[in-house]
């Protein structure tokens, strides 16, 4: 049967089509236009869910239910999240908080978050997809550590299903509050069969490992600081059994060197290792502080490391090299991080945050925007092992894809390389997604019908949970 022939759900025509971002230096576009993973003025067919195929305007493309004329724009994978807090968009830019250290952020916020109810996940859960769909985004994970009401998770699947948004819950833990040596109070942390026993439920209620999936489910305790070394290692034992991700805080600040050392006795890469978690079934959030022999252990074990270029550059002074653990052979994904550090959730600003910060730290030969996007793409599929489906466009992956709208004059003049005008020449947003080939944004505004309940009930939550109320 010919092309014509066919007739497929959805025809994306007139695009400048990335299948798959990779490839560096003066020559990159052209070795991805001859190679094939990008197309010049080309088209791309979806159907139940997936990518049917790809061509150039000169192929024969099938027919199609619905034809979308991209009009010359970008079209690239959807962006993965692979390290956020969704609820803390209830705190953002708190301003007692706002110029203190990751510790006395984290101290200050802390009681804040105890009140933290079914509600008020879901709510904010629902706010930060829709805000991550309008920068990008198709896939997002989220480290929920902070459980001081039970089904807080139950609640955020309730908002990403109803939104049609793929996610991986990640199930964070903590146990050592401030009266242990840790740093939650007591109103946060729970013990460690409460954990093991609700990762167990959620893990069957909700995960789903069959090709396609729109729900995942990690485990993730929250870092050294906060969880014992015992919950650590019944943590990744119970995720080689159920076989998940695992995910964690990891050398995030150079205070944390210092907690590890007093209480562990270890280097936090050490205890890491120490407690069964170098597989490559882990992927650990920022990894500011290694030392390049602890960054090349851990590369050799398949740990990959999320970047979050603009908390870290926010609230720590420093952020991972990821052109150092690349070079390593390490998979690099892209993170926002909670709202509250970062105060936005906007992968593409992130992604340039990465490009920026790689030049910046190696030089201006040193890294492309082709480069920053497949961290955002194929580097945080990889992340959350799920690299076979998402994070590329290639036939048979999920038909999670963005048709790309900059700022009206910031192109004008940009004509060579529309990749690297899409980052450098910003700021730029989504003008249509597909998410499992649903459209979630058509021509720059979100399909979700619920969104104008769901803010003031934000606000008034965010309000309660800041003490304006």
């Amino acid at each position: 049967m010919t092309p014509a022939a066919l007739r497929v759900d959805t025809l994306i025509t007139n695009a400048y089509i990335v299948l798959e971002a990779s490839g560096a230096g003066a020559s990159a576009q052209h070795e991805a236009l001859q190679a094939g993973r990008e197309i010049d003025g080309g088209w791309i067919a979806l159907d139940a869910g997936r990518v049917h195929s790809a061509g150039p305007s000169s192929g024969q493309a099938p027919t199609a239910s619905r034809v979308i004329d991209a009009g010359g724009r970008l079209v690239t994978p959807g962006l993965v999240n692979t390290h956020h807090h969704m609820y803390q968009n209830l705190t953002r830019a708190f301003a007692p908080a706002i110029n203190g250290s990751l510790f006395q952020w984290l101290t200050t916020l802390y009681p804040r978050w105890a009140a933290l109810d079914e509600e008020s996940t879901y709510l904010s859960t629902y706010v930060a997809c829709a805000e991550l769909l309008l920068g990008g985004c198709t896939t997002s994970s989220d480290h929920m550590y902070v459980h001081p009401k039970p089904n807080l998770i139950d609640a955020q699947i309730k908002a990403t299903t109803e939104i049609g948004f793929r996610f991986m819950a990640n199930r964070g833990s903590m146990t050592r509050s401030v009266e242990d040596g840790g740093l939650p109070p007591k109103e946060v942390v729970q013990d460690e069969d409460t954990i093991l026993a609700d990762s167990e439920r959620l893990i069957a209620a909700f995960h789903d490992p069959a090709p396609g999936a729109m729900t995942r489910v990690a485990l993730a305790p929250c870092s050294m600081f906060s969880v014992s070394e015992s919950i650590m290692r019944k943590t990744a034992e119970l995720a080689e059994k159920h076989d998940v991700r695992l995910h964690t805080h990891l050398a995030e600040d150079k205070d944390e060197d210092t907690y590890a050392m007093e209480v562990y006795g270890r280097r936090p890469v050490e205890y890491f290792e120490d407690v069964g978690w170098a597989t490559p079934r882990s992927w650990v959030a920022h990894y500011v502080y290694g030392s390049s022999e602890e960054n090349q252990r851990l590369a050799a074990a398949g740990v990959s490391a999320t970047q979050c270029p603009s908390s870290n550059m926010i609230i720590c002074g420093d952020a991972a090299d990821a052109q150092a653990l690349r070079s390593m052979g390490m998979a690099v994904g892209i993170g926002c991080d909670g709202s509250a550090s970062a105060d936005s959730a906007n992968l593409w600003m992130e992604t340039r945050g990465a490009l920026l910060l790689a030049r910046h730290r190696h030089g201006p030969a040193s890294f492309s925007a082709r480069e920053a996007l497949n961290m955002a793409t194929l580097g945080s599929a990889a992340n959350l092992g799920w690299v076979d489906e998402i994070g590329h466009l290639h036939p048979g992956a999920c038909a999670d894809l963005v048709m790309w709208e900059s700022a009206p004059l910031s192109q004008t003049g940009a004509f060579t390389d529309p990749v690297e005008a899409w980052l450098r020449s910003g700021p730029a947003r989504a003008w249509h997604t597909l998410v499992a080939g649903r459209p979630l944004i058509e021509a720059g505004e979100l399909q979700l019908a619920s969104l104008e309940d769901i803010l003031p009930r934000h606000r008034a939550a965010a309000r309660t949970m800041q003490g304006l109320e």
